[in-house]
């Protein structure tokens, strides 16, 4: 397919694109379509909290003007600008220029007696280095444009900020400094951009800057792929994987002997060595505490970018459904599923099942130490249930830290998440073909459930709930399992 010509140009997001890696802005441009650049539930759903943050901070600019017209009409754009500039507005929001094959929109230009300030909007917590690039070449343009640029910041939510008025919901971070040091990269940089779309697809080597400052999506189309690439080793991080494959270090086999790795590492090359799994002697010692009558916990969250319920701040995650297992005299097995709806605050409801339903156990079984900092969050929101709400907490005993010190299955891939293990161990559990298959996409659909209940069909409402109830179900079942599975393990 041949690129239309007048998608040869650059864009504030192409150039930071470009900034990271010459291949990527080339498949962004011409491969707009491609399957690794569709965003999932997640993505959109966290698009669209940033379009919410932007339209917030723009009430902040009283008698601004907002240029309304599609980005495709470029022209009009620019037109509409300049008439807002003519005019004296205060502000204008998404104001357009263009410049050496260049076109940028402004998120709030800003007038000020000493000329203008431009203004990024952000919906993260703070500011990032990959701000920088991206307001600098919005300043490069907008002085090519005769735009006397002042003063450059990041405006971004406040984690400090509490709902509903504990602090301000926004800070304004002053990145002048930084954007004029990196404003005499950005016409060399624009015209090597320029360049790449316009020409065949690069040839570019991997390095750091795939997974710097941000994962590249098309990974899988550079990087080998080879078995137990060093990428899966244990607690490994981008930058150190880059350490070793600089030094020929490409698979986990070839890892030297010598190097120093945590003990989970360490059996993970064991493990692979030996080309099965590796169960520690010490495993039927660390499976002592878990005797019952145990219950099995997990909790699902929602997040906003801006936070809707007292207490809360910028991403701060609510509980909103719990999943509880606990074995009965009888050996079978009882269940409580609770799920929020509707936009009311959920977790005084929530801790008031909760409180209900963990009355039995002697020991509550989690997977990780997340339904501890979600138990102790409720603690905070709930203060009436703070007691009853620490006795859980104390019940509570952690089965992930078992797998990880005692147990390592080639098939883990360098992960100890639920996900990851509860195949090798159960294969005859498994989270594919559910309809929802992780935390991210539950988070999203639980907002829906919570925020949109109104605008949904009944049966839409429905489907939702359901797919809901049967993920997080599958979490504690996963945990009862696994613990089957771990204890005949250790009676091997």
């Amino acid at each position: 397919m041949i690129t239309p010509a007048r998608s040869l140009r650059l864009s504030k997001s192409r150039f930071v694109a470009g900034c990271q890696c010459p291949k990527l802005l080339w498949w962004r441009v011409h491969e707009p379509q491609a399957d690794e650049l569709k965003p999932d539930k997640a993505l959109l759903d966290r698009f669209e909290q940033g379009t919410h943050v932007g339209d917030v901070a723009r009430t902040r600019f009283p008698g601004g003007v907002l240029i309304d017209l599609p980005h495709t009409e470029v022209d009009a754009r620019l037109d509409a600008t300049q008439a807002a500039l003519e005019n004296g507005a205060p502000a204008i929001f998404e104001a357009s220029f263009r410049a050496d094959d260049v076109f940028v929109a402004v998120d709030v230009l800003e007038r000020n007696c000493d000329g203008f300030h431009l203004i990024e909007v952000k919906s993260s917590s703070s500011q990032k280095d990959e701000h920088i690039p991206d307001a600098a070449v919005q300043k490069y343009v907008l002085q090519q444009s005769g735009i006397d640029v002042r003063r450059v910041e990041i405006m971004h939510l406040n984690r400090e900020f509490r709902h509903p008025d504990h602090g301000d919901l926004f800070q304004r971070t002053d990145v002048t400094t930084p954007v004029d040091e990196f404003l005499h990269r950005v016409p060399e940089e624009i015209q090597k951009q320029l360049d790449v779309i316009r020409g065949p697809l690069p040839d570019v080597s991997i390095g750091p800057h795939c997974l710097e400052s941000r994962d590249c999506p098309f990974t899988d189309r550079c990087w080998p792929d080879v078995p137990h690439h060093i990428s899966e080793l244990y607690n490994v991080g981008g930058k150190r994987v880059w350490d070793y494959m600089r030094k020929g270090i490409h698979t986990i086999p070839e890892i030297p002997p010598a190097k120093k790795l945590p003990e989970a590492a360490r059996r993970q090359v064991r493990a692979i060595e030996q080309g099965k799994m590796i169960v520690e002697p010490g495993l039927a010692e660390a499976l002592e505490p878990f005797q019952g009558p145990l219950g099995y916990l997990d909790f699902e969250t929602v997040g906003r970018a801006i936070p809707v319920w007292p207490g809360l701040g910028p991403w701060h995650q609510a509980t909103a459904q719990f999943s509880y297992h606990e074995e009965t005299p009888d050996g079978s097995l009882s269940h409580v599923p609770y799920l929020a709806e509707g936009p009311e605050d959920p977790r005084p409801a929530l801790a008031e099942a909760l409180v209900r339903a963990c009355a039995g156990a002697r020991k509550i079984v989690t997977y990780s130490p997340f339904e501890r900092r979600c138990i102790r969050e409720l603690q905070e929101a709930v203060p009436d249930l703070a007691e009853p709400l620490k006795e859980i907490e104390d019940k509570l005993i952690d089965l992930l830290p078992v797998i990880r010190d005692n147990v390592y299955d080639p098939d883990f891939h360098g992960s100890f998440s639920i996900k990851y293990v509860l195949t090798p161990l159960v294969p005859e559990l498994t989270y594919k073909g559910l309809a929802i298959e992780d935390g991210q996409e539950a988070s999203v659909d639980i907002a829906r459930l919570l925020f949109e209940a109104d605008e949904l069909p009944p049966e839409e409402r429905d489907r939702l709930r359901q797919n809901l109830l049967t993920y997080c179900k599958q979490d504690t079942e996963a945990m009862v399992m696994l613990l089957k599975r771990l204890r005949e393990l250790a009676r091997q």
